[in-house]
């Protein structure tokens, strides 16, 4: 009983917290960045009755309220990182000698073993590796040995280097996700175009969430193709940084309403996925209906909203549905909607994926292109992007 006591006290969770050097200067950064906002921040009073007057002070007041909203949003980041706390277990003594023995046998060698704790309840081994073999170890058989020793199917995480070499470096390997997910791609430039206006992009984390994001240019050529690869850079950047999907969408729409340009109002199509939930979230900012296929039934998914930089804030809804095996998720720029050219295109697209037998996704975007640009008679008069992401059980 003794001995299990003091076993316990010594597996207990430890904490780790930013230095109070760090916190101390984080959070008067963030003060400063929220004293500036408030110098942003007051109520419109015109100062005049000409109406052309009144609106340009309108204007001038509606970017300083973006500013604002900006430099508080950054502030608030800086706090939550000052405030951050990282968590972790010590890895039982047996597991621990096990894992050194079986990666000596390979030439590799480890330190600082312990267990992270991870918001979906799944099992997080951190350490730090190093091999001397030559050409170093890809981090992909490490995690089949661990899984060996831990009795589970352990991955390396998106966010660890893929190779263990001579250097010291820190992995982490995750418990596999209770759903996997392919992805496929197919899309067509417009006629007598260089380019497409469409962009897209792919996100992991080693948290089992894959992001999907799709964004159409205004019109087409060049200058949509850097607008929509702006945007999508833009999204990459605040969300590895930490940022939520509602917060990046609403400051890439403030960054854009404030240069008032009238012919830059590209789209995004936002798709969340949470593998180990097996959930998903669509967020559409003037994006093109999407749609979930579930054997022969097709739900149509679809927000009335418009594009990016129209108005200063935007209400980005947030469409949740939960998954099952064999599920597929179909998003694609208004260029396909547009090239069947009727008023229920929804509907005929609706029913012409519910016929759909294949189930590669790769095949599936294919087939959906090959049917658009056959319904208009091969006049692509828009570029043509269509993703499809199949979800299946992990077994």
């Amino acid at each position: 009983m003794v001995l299990t006591s003091r076993i316990e006290r010594q597996r207990k969770e430890q904490i780790v917290q930013v230095s109070d050097l760090c916190r101390q200067k984080l959070l008067g950064y963030a003060e400063s960045f929220q004293e500036l906002a408030r110098s942003f921040d007051d109520k419109f009073v015109a100062d005049s009755k000409d109406r052309q007057s009144v609106l340009e002070q309108k204007r001038i007041w509606e970017n300083r309220k973006t500013i604002c909203d900006n430099l508080s949003e950054v502030a608030h980041i800086m706090e939550k990182v000052a405030e951050e706390e990282f968590r972790y277990l010590p890895i039982e003594n047996r597991y621990e000698r096990a894992i050194n023995k079986i990666l000596r046998e390979e030439e590799i060698y480890a330190d600082n073993l312990c267990y992270l704790p991870c918001e979906n309840g799944q099992q997080a081994v951190g350490m730090t590796l190093w091999t001397t073999r030559r050409g170093g170890i890809p981090a992909l058989e490490i995690a089949d040995l661990l899984s060996v020793v831990l009795h589970k199917q352990m991955q390396i995480s998106a966010v660890s280097p893929c190779l263990v070499d001579e250097k010291n470096r820190s992995f982490i390997f995750v418990e596999e996700a209770n759903y996997i997910a392919l992805t496929g791609f197919a899309r067509v430039v417009r006629e007598n175009e260089p380019v497409s206006g469409d962009n897209y992009a792919i996100l992991e984390s080693e948290k089992g969430k894959m992001t999907v994001l799709l964004s159409d240019g205004t019109g087409s050529g060049e200058k949509a193709n850097r607008d929509s690869d702006k945007v999508l850079d833009l999204m990459e950047k605040m969300l590895e940084a930490g940022y939520s999907i509602k917060t990046a969408l609403n400051l890439i729409n403030s960054a854009l309403y404030v240069k008032e340009e009238d012919n830059n109002h590209p789209t995004i199509d936002v798709c969340n996925l949470d593998l180990y939930q097996g959930k998903c979230e669509f967020y559409k900012v003037g994006g093109a209906v999407s749609f979930l296929k579930r054997g022969e039934e097709v739900e149509a998914v679809s927000v009335g909203s418009l594009p990016l930089g129209i108005f200063r804030n935007i209400e980005a809804e947030r469409i949740s549905r939960t998954l099952k095996d064999g599920d597929y998720l179909i998003m694609m720029s208004d260029g396909v909607l547009d090239a069947f050219g009727e008023d229920d295109d929804e509907d005929t697209l609706r029913h012409a994926i519910s016929e759909i037998t294949e189930q590669n996704p790769g095949e599936i975007a294919e087939k959906l292109l090959h049917l658009a640009i056959h319904a208009c008679e091969g006049h692509i008069g828009d570029d043509m992007t269509i993703i499809v992401v199949g979800v299946w059980e992990n077994s």
